[in-house]
């Protein structure tokens, strides 16, 4: 009998990403595909590989015979009922926060550490943070090749890894000072916001996104560091199997509405040239080169949203520092930073 897929927050919009990636996917291993929800949402009808579904609650019993449960949910609600999707008998693919520094539930990219997903006495599989995750199948296939010492990331993060409300508060701001000449000054940006009726205490951002950045992402953490940036450590050290690597992130806010992009300084054991990396990236499936500085080719967001493949280009030898390499990556924070990378953990769980 083919087996069940479940999809829990199918409501959302890393659930809608996932429908669309199962509407396109080439093969389709699933005999039933089971769209969860809220109460709110449920009763709502979704296509799926041309069959309109109709969106059930959330119950134990919702995961009455199904073989995988992919959570696309707030961590409250994972943390909640991905153990009880387990012990219904469904394999819990969790996207939120709730279990990746379990050290019962492995944090897994395929590209990466497939074989980890055996080892799951929880019966729950973590999805890590988009942010450390846009870079992982880059920065995994160097290690492979040349031992990842040291990381120091520089991440750009897009409006979307906000949620729905980091969405819509960018393009509300956007339309606030579009052809407005609002100048450059602090303050100039929040007073034109607070006369369109967007005060800064309904902002999910700790400052004006539109024509801004912002060096904060997350909730604050002990001697100033921000919750995402430790996330990039800590996920960083469990995906690649190196307790002691050494990692520093920054994570900045910036006006793009989907797309994370990471600035990489990235130290090996072994001495590794920009041809090497150049050849190790191309023979990577789901990673794409696009480094050309002679012609000014390299990725942006804008390039890469919508897609499932990391982009790598700016490649450089780094100054003063022996055995480290700089370049720039971009990855759909929506596609591989959430739904695809839980889809194909889903996949490789029925072989």
């Amino acid at each position: 009998m083919a087996p069940v897929l479940a999809l829990v927050g199918a409501t959302g919009a890393v659930g809608g990403v996932m429908i669309d990636i199962m509407n396109n996917r080439p093969a389709f291993p699933w005999g039933e595909v089971r769209l969860i929800a809220s109460a709110r949402s449920a009763g709502k009808k979704m296509t799926v590989r041309g069959q309109e579904l109709t969106v059930v609650e959330i119950s134990p019993e919702a995961f009455d015979g199904v073989d995988v449960a992919m959570f696309d949910v707030p961590d409250e609600i994972s943390a909640r009922w991905a153990p009880i999707a387990a012990e219904r008998g469904a394999v819990a693919v969790d996207n939120s926060g709730a279990f990746r520094m379990d050290a019962d539930v492995p944090l897994v990219v395929p590209e990466v550490n497939l074989d980890k997903v055996a080892e799951r006495p929880r019966g729950i599989i973590s999805n890590p943070n988009c942010t450390t995750l846009s870079m992982m199948a880059a920065v995994g296939a160097l290690h492979r090749k040349f031992q990842l010492t040291e990381l120091v990331v520089a991440s750009y993060q897009a409006a979307s890894g906000a949620g729905q409300g980091g969405i819509d508060r960018l393009y509300a701001e956007l339309e606030a000072v579009a052809g407005k000449h609002v100048g450059n000054r602090a303050g100039d940006v929040a007073e034109a916001l607070e006369a369109a009726g967007l005060p800064a205490a309904d902002s999910p951002f700790p400052a004006p996104l539109a024509m801004n950045v912002v060096p904060w992402a997350g909730s604050l953490k002990e001697d100033g560091w921000a919750s995402e940036e430790l996330k990039v450590r800590n996920e960083a050290r469990k995906i690649m199997g190196i307790p002691d690597l050494k990692v520093s992130a920054t994570c900045v806010r910036v006006p793009v509405v989907t797309t994370h992009s990471l600035a990489v300084h990235a130290t090996f054991a072994n001495p590794v040239t920009v041809a090497q990396a150049h050849e190790v990236f191309d023979a990577q499936p789901s990673v794409v080169l696009v480094d050309d500085p002679a012609n000014l080719k390299f990725p942006t967001p804008a390039d890469v949203v919508g897609g499932d493949p990391t982009y790598v280009g700016r490649v450089r030898q780094a100054l003063d520092f022996p055995n480290t390499l700089d370049f720039f990556v971009c990855g759909d924070n929506l596609r591989k930073g959430a739904a695809l990378n839980t889809y194909e953990i889903a996949e490789a769980l029925i072989g």
